[in-house]
């Protein structure tokens, strides 16, 4: 990936909402996925990219929202490039908000609808400003409704699910686990089936364990780096087999390199 300008800002509790504001004008982002929502905003030319299968252009004035842990790109379409703001929220706090119900899902990767597209602005600038909880869940239940709403429907809770079971896996995944944690391990914590408990996580956040761990570790080897540690000591700090091994899993689920992402600048983490 190339940019000429990169700025990240994080914000909204240690696993919470992420800030990217930037600029491409050459290269691209390549195919990567994320375990959040990624909610983005064109604010000059044209965003392009390729996601469930179709080819996709936001314009400002437009709203791209993506599911947790689909593929997409990104890429520009002539040599003016785009700019554009994005929101990466986690399943978790939509689910903080539907309480059990499906994760909603949009079939249009850019929307023009006004109501999805004024929430979303909303929901970008309210972490934008001065933390403010309440108002972040003001204005998330706004964007939450939105999404129903353009999917066409207000899903009723799956009362299947074992909510309780996951949400505390989600906490001991939260806390970085050492290297070797698997599905037997969180079996036992959840007290029944490995493979049910697979299928209501991704149910209620939209990924697998192992996919939300490994963005856990790469949140941990990121503050490390910018703590000052070495790539290879951060990436065995955060329990990755080694250096090409964060490498790899860096790019798969950021679309560039831990070098790069360093050199753009220092993300601000704000806990509350």
């Amino acid at each position: 990936m190339q940019s000429n300008a990169e700025n990240h800002e994080a914000c909204l509790h240690g696993s919470g909402v992420e800030l990217v504001e930037a600029q491409l004008r050459e290269g691209a982002f390549s195919p990567h996925r994320h375990d959040t929502y990624t909610i983005a905003l064109t604010t000059a030319g044209v965003q392009s990219f390729n996601y469930l299968g179709k080819r996709w252009q936001s314009l400002p004035g437009q709203a791209a929202v993506l599911h947790p842990d689909e593929v997409h790109d990104g890429y520009c379409c002539d040599q003016t490039g785009f700019s554009y703001r994005a929101a990466y929220v986690p399943p978790a706090h939509i689910q903080n908000v539907i309480g059990g119900a499906a994760l909603p899902f949009l079939a249009e990767g850019v929307s023009t609808n006004a109501y999805l597209v004024a929430s979303a602005l909303g929901l970008i600038a309210m972490c934008t400003a001065e933390v403010d909880l309440f108002g972040y869940q003001d204005a998330l239940h706004q964007f939450v409704c939105a999404m129903q709403r353009c999917e066409g429907r207000a899903p009723p809770a799956r009362k299947n699910v074992n909510r309780e079971a996951v949400m505390r896996v989600r906490e001991f995944l939260d806390c970085v686990p050492a290297p070797g944690t698997n599905l037997a391990q969180l079996e036992e914590l959840a007290g029944y089936d490995r493979w049910q408990l697979s299928r209501d996580f991704r149910t209620l956040l939209g990924t697998s364990p192992y996919r939300y761990l490994q963005c856990r570790r790469l949140e941990r080897a990121g503050r490390l780096l910018r703590a000052g540690l070495g790539m290879a000591e951060a990436a065995h700090e955060a329990g990755f087999a080694d250096q090409s091994h964060f490498g790899r899993i860096f790019r798969r689920t950021f679309g560039t390199t831990p070098l790069a992402w360093h050199r753009s600048g220092q993300p601000r983490t704000i806990v509350l």
